[in-house]
């Protein structure tokens, strides 16, 4: 075989053309073959193949930076690096399903947020020029999902105003992000696609540019659409001339010939040039092509001849809220739903079968969303954004300048929330909860089984007049968990016998680790310790009824699966605080630091949040409490 015989780029440039397709053909087959025993981002690289191989061909990596925006589509990029052994793909101490620093000099950058390659690629055009490394290049890879971030045409602003900087933007045009391209942008490069010249676009061109100034202004007319943030700008050729940034387009994104010319002319060039690919996602593999709804952009372990799951799903969280937006849809005529070019992996889709007029994607611009959702707000409606924990991040002074100030009725519903595992360190949903803490009037939500979320999704799509969240993990969702009393709003899972007085802990369960609380309370009762198990259901604001609970009580602890530092247990304490309460505090959750790729019970195992790790640290506190009692005050645990 020849891909058994490229231990980097290098060893691509002795390959003949025939030779080249031939390795393409068994690229393809290895991904098929390795990805289906592992999981992981098929469709995606399945085709970038004939792309990857002409970039390695034409830039000489690791010297030349070669740059892939998200970075899933760059398993072909590890394969012709020397990485060939994906026998533990995206599972602990195997290769990661991102670029990785720590796998290889050929990986630059391993954000695997959207729209950011073309800012990293314009501070490292911008590096060599300082240090006058004329030898020096800068590829960077973007989809054309990803160009509808505002990131990316900040970047491209800047970029386009340095005409004599060299830099190349390969644009890798599949029509898709996750599912079909949608909007008045797509139908514009759809039109490119299927025209042989561009003259008749040239005078439309010219009069958009007139009404939309470029460089250093806003994008106003390009930045309209669902998805795909680069068909106007790319629909005609002639903006390109306008603005500075030479174009060489559109290839057929599987002609090696064709993309090792267009890239050779485009790395000659002394300034910024677009090199716009054609590719299709899934190439080579029918049951991906068949699949219309991502092309299998992400799979779990399945069959390599058909495609079908090996196993058969659960229940997800995310499935549990897609079908109540539905019923929620019925009922109200109001509830609009948004998601940024994700409406499948956030359960959105079953809601715009049903309610095709209410339905919005923005594109990847998790910024736009937040605002557009105030403004729905506004104009009377309720929005449900539905965005992956981790995603919110990047419209976090959206959320709060743009929504909590102005009171709006928004509703924000964080999938993959706590340690998500595989995907590693920049997909782990561990900091909504404690960024969120410092909204004004923004209200979270922790369900611990379906039914909770069912009933919180609900209980927020009523409040008008401030934002709310509600906040799940990934994957299955786990058995219902009973409540036993109530006090305040808050559940009560298990209460200690009537004849104790004071218990020793006040165990405060956030959201679906309110199994793994019940399993601690077990442990430490088998020690003799007292507990009781409260599930706050809404974290934020704090019940006011929690503070004279944990009075009654000689410890309280807190389980969360979020970052420690600013989270629910720091939230806590600060109200114990304010309401004199002096009772010891011992606050679980995850370490403020990035977290590599793994499974996450191997994660939740690293860190320490089990059941038995945290009984053993509570065990130890109440003995520590115990044996100076009577002779001194005991002493807060942070």
């Amino acid at each position: 075989m020849l891909l058994t015989r490229i231990k980097g780029p290098r060893d691509l440039d002795r390959l003949s053309q025939e030779e080249l397709d031939q390795l393409a053909a068994e690229i393809r087959s290895f991904l098929v073959d390795a990805v289906s025993k592992t999981g992981g981002h098929l469709g995606p690289n399945l085709g970038v193949v004939e792309l990857t191989i002409a970039l390695h061909r034409v830039f000489d990596s690791p010297k030349d930076k070669v740059l892939f925006d998200t970075g899933h589509q760059a398993y072909v990029h590890k394969l012709l690096t020397g990485r060939q052994d994906f026998a533990g793909l995206r599972t602990k101490n195997g290769l990661s399903g991102y670029p990785s620093r720590a796998e290889s000099d050929h990986d630059v950058i391993e954000n695997s947020h959207a729209s950011t390659v073309l800012g990293w690629a314009d501070g490292l055009a911008k590096a060599n020029e300082v240090l006058g490394r004329e030898d020096h290049h800068v590829a960077a890879v973007i989809g054309d999902g990803a160009l509808t971030g505002g990131m990316a045409w900040e970047a491209l602003n800047n970029i386009a105003a340095a005409k004599d900087r060299p830099l190349v933007i390969v644009v890798n045009d599949n029509e898709r992000s996750y599912g079909p391209t949608i909007g008045g942008l797509a139908n514009h490069l759809a039109t490119l696609r299927t025209t042989d010249g561009y003259e008749r676009f040239l005078a439309r061109g010219k009069e958009l540019l007139e009404r939309t100034p470029v460089v250093g202004k806003p994008l106003f007319e390009t930045l309209h659409g669902a998805k795909k943030g680069l068909k106007d700008f790319i629909a005609p050729q002639g903006m390109f001339e306008d603005l500075g940034l030479k174009y060489i387009g559109p290839i057929d994104g599987h002609d090696i010939e064709a993309l090792e010319s267009a890239l050779t002319r485009a790395k000659r060039f002394s300034g910024p040039v677009i090199v716009h690919c054609l590719t299709q996602k899934g190439r080579g593999y029918t049951p991906a092509l068949e699949h219309e709804a991502d092309r299998f952009h992400a799979v779990g372990v399945i069959h390599p001849d058909t495609g079908l799951p090996v196993k058969t799903a659960a229940a997800s969280w995310t499935s549990v809220f897609a079908d109540e937006m539905v019923k929620l849809g019925h009922e109200r005529a109001d509830i609009v739903g948004i998601t940024a070019a994700m409406l499948h992996p956030v359960g959105l889709n079953k809601f715009a079968e049903a309610f095709p007029d209410r339905i919005y994607d923005v594109g990847i611009a998790e910024q736009h969303g937040a605002t557009s959702a105030a403004g729905l707000a506004t104009g009377g409606v309720h929005p449900v954004f539905a965005v992956y924990a981790t995603f919110l991040n990047r419209a976090f002074d959206q959320v709060l300048m743009d929504v909590a100030l102005h009171k709006c009725g928004v509703t924000f519903v964080l999938d993959r929330a706590g340690v998500t595992g595989d995907d590693g360190a920049s997909h782990n949903g561990m900091w909504d909860m404690s960024i969120l803490q410092v909204v004004p009037g923004l209200r979270l939500a922790a369900p611990r089984d379906a039914e909770q979320l069912r009933a919180q999704l609900r209980e927020a799509v009523e409040v008008k007049d401030a934002p709310t969240v509600v906040r799940y993990s990934k994957g299955v969702v786990g058995p219902a968990v009973p409540a036993v009393g109530r006090i305040g709003g808050m559940d009560v899972l298990r209460a200690p016998a009537p004849e104790v007085t004071r218990p020793d802990v006040l165990l405060v369960s956030v959201g679906a680790l309110a199994p793994m609380c019940l399993e601690i309370a077990d442990l430490l009762d088998k020690q003799g310790i007292s507990t009781t198990v409260v599930d706050p259901r809404w974290v934020k604001p704090v019940d006011e009824a929690l503070a004279p609970l944990a009075d009654r009580h000689r410890v309280v602890v807190t389980v969360e699966d979020n970052g420690r530092t600013g989270g629910v247990g720091s939230a806590v304490a600060q109200a114990l605080r304010d309401a004199g309460v002096d009772v010891p505090l011992r606050d679980f959750g995850i370490p403020q630091r990035f977290l590599d790729h793994a499974l996450r019970k191997e994660i939740m195992a690293e860190i320490g949040l089990t059941a038995p790790d945290i009984a053993r640290q509570v065990t130890g506190l109440v003995a520590k409490l115990d044996g100076r009692y009577d002779s001194e005050p005991a002493a807060a645990v942070d």
